[in-house]
């Protein structure tokens, strides 16, 4: 039998994260602030148009979003406030959560008839669900829709309920939910409708439109596909302020969320070290090994070497096969899932384990994510097989493109790493936001494959500059930064020669 020998991740040991309470502390401090700058905008002390919270993967942004509308609601200068976001997947969560909150009479999201079928029933009995306009309840204070939606019905919205409170637009206030998915010439569409607009989102989103295609490309001062909020970095009209605490990630992955988050002034966890495991039993060689390295939270990556051609680099049966060998001893196995419950104020509570078969809620256990719509079919077909002889509860194990899993949460990621078997760096491959988001959907483990050569594609590829975050055309990762996500992940090489 052969053996997997784990390499640990090359980066510099963490010395300066807190956990628990003190991380969650952090942004607790922040979204007060972004309350207190909004309460004086309301008041007419500060002359701000625009607050901005900007969030990594596993913020808990949606809570501070909750918090910042039931506060506006509460300010005399405030009786309506509209929330938007880019897709649909997005506001109809949104709208289930604020109308338990506020309640249901107070909530109202506008969707399409063709969507309308498709809201949740949980969502329906929180808030009033609505297709046309004329259906929305004068007891509205919070109107929720797509910036679609609003762009095609704010106008009629406006002559059935009037002005709010400041008398000159439809809402006092327009919250836009995961503002760096919004493009700005889908913004500029409602942006008028409130003098104040509140973005809060991950900035490592993909955008919803390739901003390569930009045909004003090589003019950074106008680029109608930007993430919106990037336009205005240094206004003095903008508040503007970083969430620096995550909640999704164990310990083990904070390195990993500061390899992507460079630019942040400060970023750590509220997940403490040991708090979240997996633990397999009953299952062993190399299988074993792997699954208990990934049970440890650390960020692992399995370069397998000795294996047949692939018909393509994204489109790779050989090594999902060696995925599915893996996968097929992991669901076979006796599998726990140790999980740490916390308060509102991060402060541990419980240490509470679940046999993963039984594990409820609407997330799946595992992820399967791959780039590309004929890659994600072959992982389907392999995920189909895997559910056909191991019976496992529906939405147990998953398949999806990374693009479709943005905003979606799940215990096990397991993904090909987007340059396996490339031989060159391009902008696909080496797209920032594909990559950030396979890597921060997983509350505990995460699993890269590869063919092996990742070293030498890095060591060969010419240096050439990434594009940063907000200048137009698509943000690449360069070499250098391939190399930096890599170091914190644990490496172990399983090679087919010496089985064969």
């Amino acid at each position: 039998m052969t053996t997997l020998t784990f390499t640990p991740p090359s980066s510099p040991a963490d010395t300066t994260a807190v956990h628990h309470a003190a991380a969650a502390i952090q942004n607790l401090d922040v979204v007060t602030q972004a309350i207190g700058a909004l309460q004086e905008v309301l008041d007419g002390i500060e002359p701000y148009e625009r607050i901005l919270l900007k969030a990594a993967a596993g913020a808990g942004k949606t809570f501070a979003l909750k918090r910042m509308v039931g506060e506006a609601l509460t300010h005399d200068s405030c009786s309506r406030v509209g929330v938007t976001a880019f897709a649909n997947k997005q506001v109809i969560p949104l709208a289930g959560q604020l109308g338990e909150q506020l309640g249901r009479d107070r909530v109202c999201l506008a969707v399409s008839k063709e969507w309308y079928e498709r809201v949740p029933e949980w969502v329906h009995e929180k808030a009033s669900v609505v297709i046309g306009y004329k259906e929305i309840p004068e007891s509205a204070e919070v109107i929720i829709g797509t910036t679609h939606k609003f762009e095609g019905s704010a106008r009629y919205i406006r002559d059935r309920l009037g002005n709010a409170s400041n008398e000159e637009t439809l809402f006092d206030v327009l919250f836009v939910d995961e503002a760096w998915q919004l493009p700005n010439h889908r913004y500029a569409k409602v942006s008028r409708m409130a003098p104040l607009t509140v973005g809060v989102g991950d900035v490592g989103q993909l955008p919803p439109l390739d901003p390569s295609q930009n045909p004003w490309r090589g003019d950074p001062g106008h680029n109608p596909y930007r993430a919106w909020p990037e336009g205005f970095d240094g206004d003095s009209q903008t508040w503007s302020r970083e969430l620096p605490a995550v909640w999704r990630p164990t310990a083990a992955q904070l390195p990993l969320w500061r390899a992507f988050y460079t630019d942040w002034t400060s970023l750590t966890c509220v997940v403490g070290p040991g708090d979240r495991e997996l633990a397999a039993e009953g299952i062993s060689g190399e299988s074993a090994q792997l699954w208990a390295q990934v049970g440890t939270g650390q960020p692992t990556l399995l370069e397998v070497d000795g294996l047949p051609e692939a018909e393509a680099p994204d489109i790779d049966q050989p090594l999902l096969s060696v995925l599915e060998a893996h996968l097929d001893a992991l669901i076979q196995s006796d599998l726990t899932i140790w999980s740490t419950d916390y308060d509102g104020h991060g402060a541990p509570e419980e240490r509470t384990s679940v046999t993963a078969r039984e594990r409820e809620g609407d997330n799946p256990v595992i992820a399967v994510l791959a780039t590309r719509n004929a890659a994600v079919d072959d992982a389907q077909e392999m995920v189909d097989r895997l559910v056909g002889r191991h019976d496992v509860p529906d939405g147990w194990i998953v398949a999806s493109t990374v693009d479709s899993w943005q905003g979606q949460t799940n215990t096990l990621t397991v993904a090909v790493h987007p340059l396996s078997g490339a031989s060159e760096l391009d902008a696909f491959n080496s797209a920032f936001g594909r990559l950030a988001v396979t890597c921060t959907r997983a509350t505990h483990g995460l699993l890269l494959l590869s063919r092996s050569g990742l070293d030498e594609l890095l060591d060969n590829s010419p240096a050439v500059p990434g594009t940063p975050l907000g200048e137009p055309g698509t943000r690449e990762l360069p070499r250098q930064t391939h190399r930096r996500i890599l170091r914190t992940f644990a490496r172990a090489t399983q090679s087919l020669r010496a089985n064969g």
